[in-house]
């Protein structure tokens, strides 16, 4: 079991940043592909970002891209992710992921996770 608990999400008006943290308890963190992904309220969840357990290798989905980072320091067992230029769009709930398995490779694909945080809010005013 791995244990998933995002912060750093909140009111920012257009054009602001964020940092969102995802911080992993329970499992060795370092050998684990880490996934963030965002739902909107009556919209189904979306891809945001990925990172590798290697390299580390990233990617971002077509909505952030250019205007997110995705890191991670193993030592903290947390993933972050920036948030610059945020739109209103940006609005939703932003969770973060991990697969059951270690070593998976980077993945968008939502059925390959299987341990998810609660969320953390990020709300966009225009």
């Amino acid at each position: 079991q791995v244990q998933l608990v995002e912060s750093g999400g909140g009111l920012v008006q257009t054009g602001g940043s964020l940092r969102l943290s995802c911080a992993a308890s329970g499992r060795p963190f370092i050998s684990y592909t880490v996934g963030w992904f965002r739902q909107a309220p009556g919209k189904e969840r979306e891809f945001v970002a990925a990172i590798s357990w290697t390299s580390p290798d990233t990617y971002y989905g077509d909505s952030v891209e250019g205007r997110c980072t995705i890191s991670r320091d193993n030592a903290k067992k947390t993933v972050y992710l920036q948030m610059n230029n945020l739109k209103p769009e940006d609005t939703a709930v932003y969770y973060c992921a991990v697969p059951d398995l270690r070593y998976t490779a980077l993945t968008i694909a939502e059925d390959e996770y299987n341990y998810w945080g609660q969320g953390t809010q990020v709300t966009v005013s225009s």
